[in-house]
């Protein structure tokens, strides 16, 4: 018996021994480890053992390991390397290991940690190193696990999420989101996502984000994961502007003849009547230029005025301003973002020749109820935001309406009094979170305008825009956004004064949309975009009513215009070197005219008039009157000669169909719109363009050079003397012209400091051709002749200085070539009439154009807890009193031809608004 008891008892022992054996045993290490950074050597052990290391870089920066050893334990190994220099380590009983400077970290609780007075010690070494798993990143002091561990060595996965503001949960735009080593980043698209293809380990993810301060967050990437990162707003921004987000961007990015414009950069410009302009904004930049004083309609790159696509979250604007061009249609305070593509123009968008511009709203602030707004001489605003469901959904509405009728009235003169102008707008936007995957978003705009000008004649036009997005996220890989648009615009011109010619002329155009778009992060070389969208576009072009039963007027309608438009497109960004990147993309549109309608034929090898009319054709409802179809090119390429400069070049085809009738060059509300038919054909053009860019003193000065060469052709051009209102034959007044545009842009941007802003200077030719058909519809001759909109020479300058955080100025100069005109050279007589010769077309030039604009901004006090933050601004539009051609006319008087000329802002326009936010 003693036996079987001494027995048992060394079983007992020796199973005790094999237990504590396996409880301390460590992992043997064996390697050269010479002249290794701790991050290297670390990384090292880390595949050796599976043990997870966790560090602070900036700890350990600079710091060497020179070691050889075989077969030691892992603690022995890490003594003899670290004992030599200041670094600390720890192990805890989850095999994990912690590198510190100075003093190791403490993984286990004291005993007396439950005793009074003892979890004050604890609680600061605790705060030396928190781990997290996933989740929202708030703080650069902690560390953040992505993912489940057991990747292979050398694996990668994807890190992705959202950049947002702290304090109102809105999306951050643009920002870059990077890791130096190796050298990988992204930029968070207009919902604030990004997506980063690592190699599995440690990381810091660095975050520049305009209007955001600076940070960084410590990550162990194990697998693929999702990181949602909160950062504060920068405040020091009153300063001065910041771009510090993309300051290498210009050089760095692939995108070239892009200009990309944020809400703070926009109030600094001065306008007229004090009002923020957004679209006055982007006629300072290079290649960008005013169709006339007064008058927000651009040429960008010397195509015309309908050849621009603006977009407010993603729903097409036909009408972009207030009271013929004298206001912006964007109440500025709900304003995100503006980015206007000159050239290389990205494959999701199609439907114009020159430019789109891409204007998004904020999302409203997700945490607390806010408010903004401004008074001014002539106009007033407010906006209002607030969350709906804390850190869920967000509302933002604002407002803004006029009341110059009251100015008009206490003015002297009789037709001033009679007058009458006013305008208001109303936008509003929501976005709500589903779940991590799906948010969705809604945004609509109305606006109104009533316009009166010593006579009986009243314009008044409207604005309707809505949209409604789905975000989707797939995977952190994949993502698709499904958005539905709706459009319209309309106008009315009414005459009431004398009851026998009393009439009303009305117009509308509508469009709903949709559109499918996906995005897909291959890896750190590739991002692929691609999708599908379509259209269908409603017109009436001209009704003519009688008002009142004494009226004579008789009606008249030109029925209905109906179009569809479809596309597809996919597009591919590669990161061939670090040095070249290429994007290929191809987009394929399909355009259908539709009816009901009739089709007026005509007889071959004549000029198409009322007279050679040989037959009408009707076409039922829905039936295809006409097809047109093709593929549309995107290419771009950037070679970066160092980290300061680089080269760019781009290729890109679009695809119009449709076109914007004026007699004007100018823009007027009762322009009219006209689809493709079989008649009128869809405007192709072709853009290439080259580009040099450098960076100066730390990329605080940014350079550019970009050059251009564009073809266009089938864009509508008129025959001398051509109709354009109540035609119900308009094919016989309109040609299908070919042009072609070239210039050269120079740029110099300073983007920080007490002064900083622009300059840009601009050389460009927009030449026309009506070569095609019978020699009636040619015009000149059939030579080139310049366009409405060809100015040669484009001087802008766009300044500010800060004298405190409280004071600034602004300064805007303005210079360009005179615009083209057609001028009467004299008269004649022809079977018993007067008659007028007049010289080629576009053959003079109005006087040149410059202005001079001055702005005073006087923020109210900085403190941070305050009802409300104010603001005055003080601005003096046409400072110097330049009277600038609005127009050219010309009247008959005594046999003579006399020449006049109007102008809208003949004298400076003092105004000052006042600003609060709260």
């Amino acid at each position: 018996m003693k036996l079987v008891y001494r027995i048992i008892l060394l079983l007992l022992c020796a199973l005790g021994s094999l237990r504590s054996y396996g409880q301390h045993t460590e992992p043997l290490v064996s390697g050269s480890f010479q002249n290794l950074s701790v991050e290297e050597f670390a990384r090292q052990l880390q595949a050796q053992t599976r043990y997870r290391f966790f560090f602070d870089s900036t700890a350990v920066q600079g710091v060497k390991v020179n070691l050889q050893v075989q077969a030691q334990p892992l603690s022995r190994v890490l003594q003899q390397a670290l004992a030599p220099t200041t670094v600390r380590y720890a192990v805890d009983e989850d095999h994990n290991v912690f590198l510190t400077s100075g003093t190791a970290l403490t993984t286990t609780l004291p005993g007396n940690f439950f005793q009074p007075g003892a979890v004050a010690d604890v609680a600061a070494t605790a705060d030396t190193l928190t781990t997290i798993r996933g989740g929202r990143a708030t703080s650069p002091a902690k560390l953040y696990e992505i993912g489940r561990p057991g990747a292979a060595k050398g694996a990668t996965a994807t890190v992705a999420g959202h950049i947002r503001e702290a304090k109102s949960g809105e999306p951050v735009l643009g920002a870059s989101v990077y890791i130096t080593s190796p050298s990988i980043g992204a930029s968070t698209d207009q919902f604030g996502y990004y997506a980063l293809t690592l190699p599995v380990g440690a990381h810091i993810l660095n975050i520049r984000g305009i209007g955001i301060k600076n940070t960084q967050r410590r990550i162990q990437l194990h697998a693929d994961g999702k990181l949602e990162v909160e950062v504060e707003e920068d405040i020091t921004a009153l300063k001065e502007v910041r771009v510090e987000a993309e300051k290498d961007k210009n050089v760095a990015g692939l995108q070239m003849g892009v200009e990309k414009l944020d809400i703070k950069t926009i109030r600094q410009v001065p306008t007229a009547f004090g009002e923020t302009d957004i679209l006055r904004v982007v006629l300072t930049l290079p290649g960008v230029k005013s169709i006339g004083e007064g008058s927000t309609g651009i040429s960008v790159r010397g195509g015309a005025t309908d050849q621009n696509l603006i977009l407010f979250n993603d729903a097409t604007v036909y009408s972009p301003s207030h009271l013929f061009g004298f206001f912006s249609a964007f109440n500025p305070d709900i304003l995100k973002t503006v980015e206007l593509y000159k050239s290389a123009i990205p494959a999701r968008y199609g439907g114009r020749l020159s430019s789109v511009l891409d204007i998004a709203t904020r999302d409203g602030n997700k945490k607390k109820l806010a408010g903004s707004g401004g008074i001014g001489l002539l106009t007033s605003r407010l906006t209002l935001e607030g969350p709906i469901v804390k850190d869920k959904s967000s509302f933002i509405i604002g407002g803004r309406s006029s009341y110059s009728d009251w100015i008009l009235r206490r003015l002297p003169d009789r037709s001033l009094k009679e007058s009458a102008a006013s305008f208001y707008d109303v936008s509003a936007h929501i976005s709500h979170e589903l779940d991590e995957k799906n948010t969705l978003y809604a945004t609509g705009y109305l606006s109104r305008d009533r316009f009166k000008l010593a006579s009986d004649t009243a314009y008044a036009y409207q604005n309707r825009n809505a949209s409604l997005k789905w975000r989707h996220t797939f995977n952190n890989t994949l993502y698709g956004v499904l958005t539905a648009t709706g459009s319209q615009y309309g106008y009315e011109v009414t005459s009431e004064k004398n009851p026998v010619s009393a009439s009303a002329l009305a117009f509308n155009l509508a469009q709903v949309g949709l559109q499918a778009d996906f995005s897909y992060f291959r890896n750190a070389q590739h991002t692929v975009d691609f999708g599908a969208s379509t259209l269908r576009y409603r017109l009436r072009p001209g009704r003519l009513t009688p008002q009142g039963p004494e009226s004579l007027v008789e009606p008249d309608d030109l029925g209905r215009e109906q179009g569809q438009e479809s596309a597809l497109y996919v597009s591919d960004r590669w990161d061939v070197t670090p040095r070249l990147a290429v994007s290929v993309g191809l987009r394929y549109s399909l355009y259908q005219s539709l009816g009901a309608r009739d089709v007026y034929e005509y007889a071959p090898g004549v000029a198409r008039s009322v007279y050679t009319i040989t037959d009408t054709v009707h076409y039922g409802a829905g039936k295809t009157i006409a097809t047109y179809h093709g593929p549309e090119y995107r290419l771009g390429l950037k070679y970066a000669l160092s980290d300061r400069s680089s080269l760019k070049a781009s290729y890109n085809r679009t695809r119009q169909y449709i076109h914007q009738l004026s007699n004007t060059a100018s823009l007027s509300p009762t322009d009219t719109w006209k689809l493709s038919d079989a008649y009128v054909r869809p405007q192709v053009g072709d853009q290439f363009s080259v580009g040099y860019y450098r960076n100066f003193r730390n990329n605080t000065i940014e350079t550019s050079v970009e050059t251009y060469y564009k073809f266009m052709h089938d864009f509508v051009d008129y025959i001398s003397g051509a109709s354009l209102l109540l035609n119900h034959h308009l094919e016989t007044d309109i040609i299908n012209a070919e042009g072609k545009a070239y210039g050269v842009e120079f740029s110099v941007k300073k983007s920080t400091g007490k002064i900083n802003g622009w300059l840009s200077y601009t050389y460009s030719r927009s030449l026309v051709r009506a070569n095609a058909g019978t020699p009636a519809e040619q015009i000149n001759g059939g030579k080139y002749y310049p366009s409405n909109f060809d100015k040669p020479h484009d001087v802008t300058l766009a300044g500010n200085y800060r004298f405190s955080r409280r004071f600034s100025t602004s300064l805007n100069f303005n210079y360009s070539t005179g615009r083209p005109i057609t001028l009467p050279l004299t008269t004649y007589y022809l079977e018993g009439a007067t008659r007028v010769f007049y010289s080629d077309r576009n053959a003079y030039r109005v006087p040149d154009y410059y202005r001079v604009d001055f702005a005073m901004n006087i923020e109210g006090g900085h403190k941070a807890k305050k009802l409300a933050h104010s603001s005055w601004t003080l601005s003096v539009y046409n400072l110097t009193g330049r009277r600038n051609p609005y127009s050219v006319y010309f009247k008959a008087q005594n046999g003579k031809i006399n020449g006049y000329q109007l102008s809208i802002f003949g004298q400076p326009i003092p105004s000052v608004t006042y600003n609060f936010k709260f």
